[in-house]
């Protein structure tokens, strides 16, 4: 039955729809539920990976760190190993070179050992002779040949010579390209170290070191221990010159000084002959001149008595002046005599026990007319406990007499004189004192003041007569005590003669009882 439509059964997929969309959301849902559940924990682990990849990256940087840190401390310690053994080598050679001053010595010091302790091969000590001429003292390891060129460029070459005059040191370290280049061309090294040679007169030399190609290159370290090297030596060198010039000079010094001592002692001889002589002389004619003089004095003593008839008074006052210049001649005559006695060793000297204060009371007795006449007053300081003292009174009161005459003489009226004794209880000796006001002495005067016949050009000495023969006679009779004599003076304040006089005399220690004056 063609073209028939027969009806079909429909069904109603309506809730199978509905059913399979639930299903499908539910699936989805639970998918979805799924995949975010998934997704966080996705997050989390990427959280993980990424901060353990930053804790590998920070310990990787931190193992390179210390890898670098490694390699810089090896390094470092390196340095300072070979700090080390160049200082403990310096040492040693300071201690070397502080034994010597022979120049030749020293420079043997620097030798291939030395070198090889400091890491050099090769090294070259050039210093200057006393023509000022840089000649080769120390040669190790560079080709002989070329040590006169390299001489003839460091002397020639201003670069170089003001630098190293400046103290500048050279090294392969801080040097420039161009100066670097040439002074490896010059050496034929690499590595390189260049210091001068410094002392207090200037540059004296200099020290190169260095090394080949494949050695190591040179550091700061080096370069100061090259340095403190090149001052050790330098200064060494100095103090060995300073030594041969001190040792020539003083074997010079000591050849002149036994010429002159032998021209000495013959002139010694010669004064001491002529010396004697003087008191030879002297002694005869005063011997001569005492008789005439004896006889002029008697004469006119008996003119003036008027034994031989009446003398007119002109006749009487000229035969006083004859009497009175008598006199002073008679005492020169005795003074001049008395130190030629002294001189030549004639006079002898009795050394006995006696006190001090009975003499000084005897001689301001015997001089108080003449204290009276100037008005001017004596003090006695003799301490109570004075001991004792051993000399020649006859002698020792001359030397009062002089000091204390010629303070009343010097002192104006109204002046003071002072006598004072001071025991020296350590040196076993009395110090005596004779001050005065007076006019005083300039400097230049008291040194001459002992000299015999030296008088002070002043106006009292021009209107006192006198010998000038007094202090020089009374400082030979303090020396024949074994004491010494000295005198301090101001101008306008005073005078102060001072001299010592030991306790017990010297010659009694071999029991002699007599000293010679001039012999002290």
């Amino acid at each position: 039955m063609a073209g028939v439509a027969y009806p079909v059964n429909q069904v109603d997929i309506t809730p199978f729809l509905i059913v399979a969309s639930l299903l499908l959301v539910l699936g989805i849902s639970v998918l979805a539920y799924f995949f975010i559940g998934k997704s966080e924990e996705f997050k989390e682990l990427k959280a993980s990976f990424d901060k353990m990849m930053r804790s590998f990256n920070e310990l990787d940087e931190q193992a390179k760190l210390i890898v670098k840190t490694d390699l810089e401390l090896n390094k470092i310690q390196e340095e300072l190993d070979r700090r080390l053994i160049g200082l403990n080598t310096l040492q040693k050679l300071a201690r070397t070179m502080s034994m010597t001053l022979d120049e030749q010595e020293l420079f043997q010091k620097i030798n291939q050992d030395l070198a090889t302790e400091l890491g050099f091969s090769r090294a070259l000590v050039l210093a200057y002779d006393e023509n000022n001429a840089m000649n080769t003292r120390v040669n190790i390891g560079i080709d002989p040949s070329k040590l006169e060129h390299i001489q003839s460029e460091l002397t020639v070459d201003p670069q170089f010579l003001n630098a190293l005059k400046n103290g500048m040191t050279f090294s392969s370290l801080n040097s420039s390209q161009k100066t670097k280049a040439r002074i490896v061309q010059l050496f034929e090294t690499e590595h390189f170290i260049l210091s001068p040679l410094l002392t207090q007169r200037g540059v004296s030399g200099a020290l190169f070191v260095g090394n080949r190609y494949t050695s190591p290159a040179v550091t700061e370290g080096d370069e100061e221990i090259v340095a403190i090297l090149a001052s050790q030596l330098a200064q060494s060198l100095e103090n060995s010159q300073l030594f041969e010039q001190v040792y020539s000079s003083s074997r010079t010094l000591e050849t002149k000084v036994n010429e002159r001592t032998k021209e000495l002692s013959h002139a010694l001889k010669d004064v001491e002959e002529i010396s004697k002589k003087k008191s030879e002389f002297i002694s005869a004619v005063s011997h001569e001149l005492r008789t005439p003089l004896t006889s002029i004095k008697g004469y006119a003593s008996i003119l003036m008595t008027g034994k031989v008839g009446e003398i007119p008074d002109a006749v009487k006052e000229r035969l006083g002046k004859i009497n009175t210049h008598s006199d002073n001649l008679v005492k020169l005559i005795n003074d001049l005599l008395d130190i030629s006695r002294i001189e030549s060793g004639r006079v002898e000297m009795k050394a006995e026990p006696h006190a001090i204060r009975p003499m000084l009371d005897n001689i301001s007795d015997l001089l108080t007319p003449q204290l009276r006449d100037k008005g001017v007053t004596i003090k006695l300081n003799i301490p109570a406990d004075l001991p004792m003292l051993e000399y020649d009174d006859t002698q020792l009161d001359r030397v009062f007499i002089n000091l204390i005459g010629n303070a009343i003489k010097f002192t104006p009226a109204n002046g003071i004189i002072t006598v004072n004794a001071h025991p020296n209880l350590e040196r076993r000796e009395v110090v005596f004192e004779v001050a005065d006001t007076g006019i005083g002495i300039n400097k230049e005067n008291l040194t001459k003041l002992f000299d015999e016949f030296f008088r002070v050009d002043n106006e009292i000495n021009m209107k006192v007569k006198g010998t000038g023969l007094g202090l020089a006679l009374a400082k030979n009779i303090v020396e024949a005590h074994y004491g010494h004599m000295w005198v301090t003076s101001e101008e306008g304040h005073g005078t102060t003669f001072h001299f010592t006089i030991p306790f017990e005399h010297k010659l009694k220690e071999t029991k002699k009882t007599k000293k010679t004056i001039g012999d002290a």
